[in-house]
């Protein structure tokens, strides 16, 4: 590999997240996600349902109802004005172009009273007596979750999200939106490098990241298409090599990312913790697990809002399959402020997988699930619908091939993120077929 190329591949991997996200900013703007119907920006799309199959986002979420907003503050502010949601658990994340999480407004961050807060773009020096988020990008969305407990609870949460409000200050001012190119979009490789340069150019990165953004300016001279060419085509298998662990601690078989959304260094604002612990220190480091995050999770939380632990294998090392049957035993409750589940997704899209009983994560919400008489879970994961009344009320289903697993934990407890609770395993069971 010449050097040239290497240095394309290393600007793959810094780029992607940028060219990933604004994808998906565009795509939920002009056609909308599944259950979020498209909307302008600076404005909600309310799901009005949990998320399923038909929601094509990596590693979406079934335990909340999405409220999704594509704020471009190139217009200037926007007043955000949240209802009280009583006991419920909710939680609006802002994430700027590059997936960095610059605020939280929700449970954890800000209580669950109403308030108002004012979003204001990169560089605003006015006043407020709202709490202001300041963003850092002109490009932000706002993820927004509240919990549900299943289909009986959707009209409670859509009160609840119809009561939220979004209103630009300067109704008439213009805005830039996100920059088009003109690259072919059958060209994979001239598409993204064409969207890396144009976003990174209207959307800047951290100052601090200015020197390693230098290294990358021989790319975009007309001599080096062909480098660009194959550091994508490398770039593309690197990062899907670089998803497979090595990056983040292994508790009981489960990959944790305790730390996979730390990237974020320079700009922590509301609602963030900005303490070392929860800061990458080493530049290379740090962008590479911005990259895989993206890839493997786009727009999940810090830590200490939600703890993500994926499972490709089973405790023995073996890839997770639907050809076996396996069980989790829960011993007793997540050490959580909120809730947990688990959920099952295909590979390699990491999208929910369509079955029979449309059930797509099982936790400590969902309905019909049987304990047992010492207060233990038994979770059984197969292809085929078991024969036993407990197994088949707690019973997620699986796809004819391989899967992976996510373990979320909403408001985690001390022992979770200091590392010494101990995972519930997933074990094969002995001569199971799946079936």
């Amino acid at each position: 590999m010449s050097t040239q190329t290497e240095t394309a591949t290393a600007a793959y991997i810094y780029y992607y997240p940028l060219v990933e996200n604004l994808r998906q900013v565009q795509r939920y703007v002009a056609t909308g996600i599944g259950s979020n119907p498209a909307a302008p920006f600076n404005s909600f799309s309310h799901a009005r349902k949990l998320a399923g199959p038909e929601d094509t986002f990596v590693t979406i979420n079934n335990d909340t109802v999405y409220s999704m907003a594509q704020l471009d503050l190139s217009g200037g502010p926007l007043r955000l004005d949240v209802p009280a949601t009583g006991d419920r658990y909710y939680v609006f994340q802002f994430v700027d172009a590059w997936t960095n999480n610059i605020a939280y407004v929700g449970t954890r961050a800000t209580g669950n009273a109403a308030g108002s807060f004012l979003i204001v773009p990169p560089g605003w020096a006015g006043e407020s007596e709202l709490p202001v988020i300041r963003a850092s990008t002109d490009i932000v969305s706002i993820v927004g979750r509240f919990a549900c407990t299943g289909p009986d609870d959707i009209p409670a949460v859509t009160a609840l999200q119809d009561a939220v409000v979004l209103d630009r200050i300067d109704p008439m001012s213009a805005l830039a939106g996100i920059p088009a190119t003109s690259a072919e979009a059958s060209d994979a490789a001239a598409l993204f490098w064409a969207e890396a340069h144009a976003w990174s150019t209207a959307f800047r990165a951290p100052e601090a990241e200015a020197g390693y953004q230098g290294l990358f300016e021989p790319l975009w001279a007309d001599d080096a298409a062909e480098a660009r060419a194959s550091g994508h085509a490398a770039g593309v298998a690197g990062l899907e090599e670089a998803t497979k662990g090595g990056h983040a601690p292994v508790f009981d078989g489960w990959t944790v990312g305790l730390h996979s959304f730390d990237y974020n260094s320079f700009a922590l604002g509301l609602g963030t913790v900005d303490e070392d612990l929860w800061k990458i220190g080493d530049e290379k480091e740090r962008i590479l697990i911005r990259a895989i995050a993206c890839r493997l999770g786009l727009w999940g939380n810090h830590a200490y809002e939600a703890v993500y632990a994926q499972a490709f294998t089973d405790i023995d090392g073996a890839p997770l399959t639907g050809e076996s049957t396996y069980e989790i035993v829960v011993p007793s409750p997540p050490p959580v402020g909120a809730f947990w589940s688990i959920t099952l997704y295909d590979i390699p899209n990491y999208y929910l997988v369509d079955n029979a009983i449309d059930r797509y994560s099982l936790g400590d919400r969902t309905a019909g699930i049987r304990y047992a008489d010492d207060g233990s879970l038994t979770i059984t994961i197969s292809r085929g619908e078991p024969s036993d009344a407990v197994a088949r009320a707690n019973w997620l289903p699986a796809p004819d091939a391989a899967f992976r697993l996510v373990f979320r934990l909403y408001m985690p407890g001390e022992t979770i993120l200091d590392g010494t609770w101990s995972y519930p395993r997933v074990r094969k069971l002995a001569d199971s077929t799946g079936a």
